[in-house]
């Protein structure tokens, strides 16, 4: 991540420039205090909502000002629109939001029904593991394990972005979307780079070299 400013006419953006005008602009936050607050709201909104404060609906919804105040409730620094900025720039699409309500758009470990998006799936999609973690998907497949879905991306570089979190080497599978949504199955876009479905049996899935 990097810092987060904002521009008197462009608004909101990354980086050191605004793309719409080059000025420096004011700064909405660090590199480092981004990567906290957008920690903190990944976990509320995926993993432990009640801990936080946030009630989440069946869709994984919840009331876009709670969401403010539980987290400014920990770092008392951060204002609404710098908030606002993060959520909407977030590199990897981690967020959905919808007026005066908010979700985690991917990665739930809480029971939550993500809408389907109707939104067209690549025919060839990667998944990023371990070396240790091959005998078991060669057998059963890709499973949600701790998650509620399959978590997989959209390029052979995300993919090892993923795998990198669990291994300094990581292997990377192919995995064989289009015959799969063939097949029944469904495979849903959330964020910018990651795709999810319940259960990849071992047919659609094989090592890249």
């Amino acid at each position: 991540m990097v810092d987060l400013r904002t521009c008197g006419t462009h608004g909101p953006f990354e980086g050191e420039g605004c793309p719409g005008c080059g000025a420096a602009g004011m700064l909405l936050l660090s590199t480092e205090r981004r990567t906290r607050v957008s920690k903190f709201c990944s976990g509320a909104l995926r993993h432990f909502p009640a801990d936080a404060g946030l009630g989440l609906d069946d869709a994984g919804w919840t009331d876009w000002e709670t969401l403010v105040d539980r987290t400014r409730a920990n770092y008392e620094w951060l204002d609404e629109a710098a908030l606002a900025a993060l959520v909407r720039l977030d590199p990897k699409g981690r967020f959905e939001r919808d007026g005066d309500r908010v979700r985690a758009a991917y990665g739930h470990s809480v029971d939550v029904d993500l809408d389907t998006g109707g939104t067209p799936v690549p025919d060839v999609l990667y998944h990023g593991t371990t070396p240790d973690a091959l005998p078991s998907i060669e057998s059963e497949g890709l499973r949600p394990m701790s998650r509620q879905h399959v978590h997989l991306s959209g390029s052979v570089a995300a993919a090892r972005e993923v795998g990198r979190r669990h291994a300094a080497k990581p292997v990377v599978l192919r995995v064989d979307a289009a015959a799969l949504i063939a097949d029944g199955s469904t495979i849903t876009k959330r964020g910018t780079e990651v795709y999810t479905t319940d259960h990849v049996p071992p047919a659609y899935v094989e090592r890249l070299d």
